[in-house]
């Protein structure tokens, strides 16, 4: 009976040493496992031992925002994939979908998240507002109506901003790749 119980706290503290993988941290393996990212997508895992937490680097090659290097940092919490990752920009950027504390606005991040939707699909949907900004549905007004009213301006505003401009009073982060 005293082997028995020795085991079994053995067992315990065995258990206790190793820590238990969660849930949303074997559905984040996964979804990195089948990410299929083109050459404009880098992710870097400051903490190799946390998946729950890294960044993402988005280098269009084509549209307006082409040149830049944009920086995304992504939070996902232990109730993932019920609930989406947080995601923040890491640079002051001047776009229509991005305020200038770094908050996205992307349909998926907010009230089209399912629990069906991947890693891959919030990066692809990243790289679509670079493509595609979405004056509609701005978190950035000034950028969304300059937009939509002064297309030329907007787009020497974004060149602006990309070298570290000042548009309006605000001092944007230099994105451009060296």
């Amino acid at each position: 009976m005293i082997k028995i119980w020795s085991m079994k706290k053995n067992e315990e503290a065995a258990a206790k040493r190793k820590p238990k993988t969660s849930a949303a941290q074997i559905r984040v393996q996964k979804d990195l496992t089948e990410l299929d990212l083109p050459s404009t997508m880098q992710t870097n895992f400051p903490d190799p031992a946390d998946l729950l937490n890294f960044t993402l680097t988005i280098t269009p090659d084509e549209g307006m925002y082409k040149g830049g290097a944009f920086k995304f940092s992504f939070a996902i919490n232990t109730n993932y994939p019920h609930d989406p990752p947080k995601v923040k920009c890491a640079q002051t950027i001047y776009h229509p979908n991005v305020d200038l504390e770094g908050n996205v606005c992307l349909n998926i991040l907010r009230e089209d998240w399912k629990p069906v939707l991947n890693l891959n699909s919030v990066m692809v949907g990243l790289q679509y507002l670079f493509l595609e900004p979405n004056a509609d549905d701005p978190l950035n007004k000034e950028a969304a109506l300059e937009m939509s009213k002064n297309r030329d301006q907007f787009l020497q505003n974004v060149k602006m901003s990309m070298r570290g401009g000042n548009i309006k009073g605000v001092q944007y982060d230099s994105v451009l790749v060296r």
